[in-house]
């Protein structure tokens, strides 16, 4: 069963340091809509079974990537989606979301999503890989 929508999105607006809810949903389906066009198959599934019904049915309708965006650009993208983002805030939306997202996945079910991943979105989810 996944976490509850009230506290994931504590957790988030915890984390983003958000004045209300409404900042950290948005910043939740956000970041998490573009997440599932970058995942696949048992992963997302798995992933959206540990996460609010709210949001599981964002990351299994995902919007469409044509090609996997580097962290960069998905922070980027994520600024284009957010109101009056910079890449500095979407960043902090996007740690702040991952990071939760990640807590509610566990270690063993974070490792194979990063697996899916580009290189470097370890440190998106608060999660630096161990050499």
């Amino acid at each position: 069963m996944g976490m509850r929508w009230e506290a994931f999105l504590d957790q988030v607006k915890e984390r983003g340091e958000y004045k209300t809810a409404e900042e950290a949903e948005r910043a939740a389906r956000t970041v998490l809509a573009l997440l599932g066009a970058h995942l696949v198959g048992e992963v997302r599934a798995e992933l959206a079974a540990r996460l609010p019904e709210e949001l599981a049915l964002l990351l299994l309708n995902p919007l469409q990537a044509h090609e996997p965006l580097s962290p960069e650009r998905f922070v980027r993208a994520t600024a284009a989606w957010i109101e009056g983002a910079t890449e500095r805030t979407a960043a902090w939306d996007v740690g702040a979301v991952l990071s939760v997202a990640a807590d509610a996945a566990g270690e063993e079910l974070t490792h194979r999503v990063l697996l899916q991943l580009p290189a470097g979105y370890d440190l998106l989810f608060g999660f630096p890989q161990r050499v």
